[in-house]
This record gives structure tokens, C-alpha cells and sequence, in this order.
């Protein structure tokens, strides 16, 4: 989390997921960069005629004023020195383009959240990066305010034993510090009697091997069991007062993601608190 790049087009959602950022990095050292994507408009007849270009340079030109005078802002009010970076591309060219040239070690994007589904398509520009890049975002659901985690749950389906992937949970926890509850589902219609057999045996062996690996967090473990995932896990959430909640997305085929639809992605949507989605390498529908 030493560099983290936070998309914004000065939205509540998007100023939400800016303070979170800001508040963070009180706590743990980290470089921030504002991103505003800048969509030119018009068409070749019309940029050949000269009719959008002035049109489009002076939205520009008004746009890196309004991210310098955000950033001097923050400096006076956080006493936090913030980048700024306009691409003109569409939201997810421009994330991309900045993360590849720059090696963002984290990308943190303001999401509607659960309850405003009239304003879905706000959450589904956030949703739409998970699984398309290898780094890491962290989904703020708009009406979440920012608080120090004392809690974050790694929630799976089966369990997880690669460092890329456990690694930054365990340190994000020790920077705070949080304890780590670890949560694997089983679908009570989809999964069979042997699976929830596997599950429930191998869940102390598997808690007592994270233990071994990482002696200095608090960890516990967990199977949850439930016909709806993102219902379950909500519930859970309600419950155990979760903070942060981090899940794991796999590279599927067009196959896979249209009947296994990303449950990470899903939970994006309806999430009340941040959501972590780590990139995988590994070949999974899952997740």
C-alpha cells in the first residue's frame, strides 16, 4: 500500500473513497494519486472541422485546475501532499494506462454500496475493474465513514495457502493492528454433504497452519453456510461488526464468467463496509 491511485470525477461517491484514502494514510505512510479520466468527445467530421477541439481543451484546462486546487486543499486541510494525474480515456483505459506506467501497488475506488440500487450503473463502473487488472482495489461504499479496523475478514470458498494472496492480509492487519477472521463457504444447495464434510475437517488443520505461518496476528476461522453468498456473508458482516472485508477474483474464461458469475464482483455491489479484491493467477471460477 505504498502507492495507491484513487480515481475521482469529484462525486460523493468518489470524494467518499478520497477521504478514506486520506484518513489511511494518517495512519500507514502511503503515496496518493488522484486520477480524473477525461472522456474526449466528438467525432472525426467534427475534429476535423475544429468544432470540439477548443470545446474539449478548455473542460480540460478546467478540470486540472479543479484536481490542483483539490489537492492544495487536502494539503492545507490533512497536511497531506497528494499527485494528480488526468488521462483522456475512458475510466477503465485510463486506470490501466496508470497503473501499467506507474506500478500502483493499489487502486481504491467510491462505490454507491448496498440500498441504492437505483444508482447501480454509479457501482458498476467500480465493479468492472475487479478482475481486470493484477492490482489490488479497494471498493468504499459512498456512505461508509472511515474508521480504524479492529476486524477484517478474509471470506473464500476454499482454502487459500498462496503467500501472493495471504501475504498483504496478514500485513494490512499488522499495520493496524487487526485480527483476522477467516470464513469459507459452503453453498447449501450447490455443494455436496461431502464438501461441507471437507470443510468442517479440515477448517482446524487449516487455522492451526495460518497460525504457524503468521504467529504474530490473531486469527480465527469460521465455515459459513448459506443458499445466498453475498446474503450469508452480509449477515456475518452485521453480526461479528466486520470492518474490512477481502476477497479473492481468479481469471476465468467467457465461459465460466457467464454461469459462474464473480462472487467478488457481486459483493461489490452490495458491500456496506471497504471491500479488498486481491487478483489471483491461478485458473479458478470460484471467485
Amino acid at each position: 500500500m505504498k502507492k495507491v491511485l484513487v480515481p475521482t470525477d469529484f462525486s460523493a461517491c468518489a470524494t467518499n473513497a478520497v477521504e478514506f484514502a486520506l484518513q489511511s494514510a494518517k495512519k500507514i505512510p502511503m503515496d496518493i494519486t488522484l486520477l480524473h479520466a477525461f472522456e474526449l468527445t466528438g467525432s472525426v467530421y467534427t475534429d476535423y472541422m475544429g468544432v470540439n477541439k477548443e470545446f474539449n481543451q478548455l473542460q480540460l484546462d478546467e478540470i486540472r485546475k479543479q484536481m490542483h486546487a483539490l489537492a492544495a486543499v487536502i494539503e492545507k486541510d490533512h497536511g497531506l501532499v497528494v499527485k494528480t494525474k488526468v488521462i483522456t480515456e475512458a475510466l477503465p483505459k485510463a486506470i490501466l494506462q496508470a497503473t501499467e506506467a506507474e506500478k500502483f501497488d493499489l487502486i481504491m475506488m467510491g462505490t454507491v454500496g448496498a440500498g441504492q440500487s437505483r444508482n447501480r450503473f454509479l457501482s458498476t463502473k467500480t465493479g468492472a475493474e475487479i478482475g481486470k487488472t493484477d492490482t489490488p482495489v479497494f471498493v468504499i461504499p459512498m456512505d461508509y465513514k472511515w474508521q480504524e479496523p479492529s476486524t477484517i475478514l478474509f471470506a473464500t470458498n476454499h482454502f487459500e495457502e498462496d503467500p501472493a494472496i495471504l501475504d498483504p492480509i496478514f500485513e494490512l492487519a499488522g499495520l493496524f493492528p487487526a485480527k483476522v477472521q477467516v470464513a469459507i463457504f459452503t453453498d447449501e444447495e450447490n455443494d455436496t454433504p461431502y464438501t461441507f464434510l471437507d470443510h468442517t475437517l479440515t477448517l482446524p488443520h487449516y487455522e492451526e497452519k495460518l497460525k504457524k505461518r503468521y504467529p504474530e496476528s490473531s486469527i480465527s476461522t469460521i465455515q459459513l453456510y448459506g443458499k445466498d453468498f453475498s446474503e450469508t456473508l452480509q449477515r456475518h458482516i452485521d453480526e461479528h461488526d466486520v470492518d474490512i472485508l477481502v476477497m479473492v477474483t481468479y481469471h476465468k474464461s467467457l465461459w465460466d464468467r457467464f454461469f459462474h458469475p464473480s462472487m467478488t464482483k457481486q459483493m461489490s455491489y452490495h458491500t456496506k463496509i471497504p471491500l479488498l479484491a486481491l487478483p489471483s493467477q491461478q485458473a479458478e471460477w470460484r471467485q
